[in-house]
């Protein structure tokens, strides 16, 4: 849930990258090997197989837990390598840091609910409708009410056209909409957050925000589990699956690869998702889940693509003006 801000789209997006040349990502160069396809599945791969891992840690720790430990873990390694500027930034500055951050929890806290209850893949394809309804609206073309009318078949497939939501909690599907809905907030957080803070300080500040206030939940709800070495070490090792890795698989991807092409990778991750259930939860779905996916999926490229070509039809347009 992940790159450089830039306008809503089907498809996540993380605030601005530290630039190539940048000694904090140093390290990680020798993975640019994989090519820039290459990362963004690697890291669409690695957040999938985080939240199967983390549907497993549920158990020990509850889903609040495993919440807070993803963005513990994930806050003091942003903290250790971004390592961002607290001096400087304006009260509007802070005040978007800490909507960002409150987006984030929520975004977080929902989806693990939804996770409690309801597989990954339909889960993750739930949410991505937030991202698409916000792609739809902000590019106001009619051709989207096409890209619209095709995740809404999806749903409907999911939702007992076919047996669908039948199968599944309804609370846990209302969260993973809930969910969705935070993404697109996420999504608008991010870019606004990219705008006011250099590098990656803004995210790394935001996941602090969110650390903290999810800390009290989780505490509550699992209590002295969260500090059982096992607890701790699974906890770890979904922060670094679902946020360290893939955010810096992505930044090693996006400079070299384009936004539109991102966005479209991206919109892969239901069917990453449900490949990751069924490989590590045992989750199967019907020839009619599998559909709905796909379906939504279908729109959310088509809509990415929509975008794009407007985009490129205003560039085009204002270079023929300036000649």
């Amino acid at each position: 849930m992940s790159t450089t801000p830039s306008p809503p789209s089907s498809a996540p997006t993380t605030p601005t990258a530290p630039s190539p040349a940048s000694p904090r990502f140093g390290r990680a160069r020798g993975l640019g090997a994989l090519g820039p396809v290459g990362l963004v599945l690697a890291g669409g791969v690695s957040v999938q197989f985080g939240g199967a891992l983390a549907v497993s840690l549920m158990p020990r720790a509850g889903a609040l837990g495993v919440v807070t430990l993803r963005l513990a873990v994930a806050a003091l390694v942003l903290l250790v390598v971004c390592r961002p500027r607290l001096r400087g930034h304006s009260r509007a500055d802070w005040g978007t840091v800490v909507a960002f951050g409150i987006t984030m929890a929520a975004m977080n806290g929902l989806f693990y609910q939804s996770l409690a209850r309801i597989p990954l893949g339909p889960a993750v394809t739930l949410e991505v409708l937030g991202p698409l309804t916000l792609s739809v609206v902000a590019s106001r073309r009619a051709v989207n009410l096409v890209w619209a009318g095709l995740a809404l078949c999806g749903v409907f497939l999911l939702g007992g056209g076919g047996g669908g939501f039948g199968d599944l909690d309804p609370v846990g599907v209302a969260f993973a909409l809930s969910a969705g809905a935070m993404w697109a907030a996420y999504i608008v957080f991010s870019a606004r957050t990219g705008r006011r803070f250099p590098q990656a300080d803004g995210l790394a500040l935001a996941m602090v925000v969110a650390a903290v206030l999810f800390l009290p939940l989780g505490v509550v709800e699992s209590g002295a589990r969260l500090l059982t070495p096992t607890t701790l070490a699974l906890g770890a090792a979904v922060a670094v699956l679902s946020s360290v890795l893939p955010y810096t698989l992505e930044l090693l991807a996006l400079r070299r690869l384009p936004s539109s092409t991102f966005a479209v990778l991206m919109s892969l991750e239901p069917a990453l998702a449900a490949a990751a259930g069924f490989l590590i939860l045992d989750q199967t779905l019907s020839a009619t889940e599998s559909l709905a996916i796909a379906l939504v999926i279908g729109a959310s490229m088509g809509a990415v693509r929509t975008q794009v070509g407007r985009r490129k039809a205003k560039g085009a347009t204002g270079g023929s003006e300036a000649g």
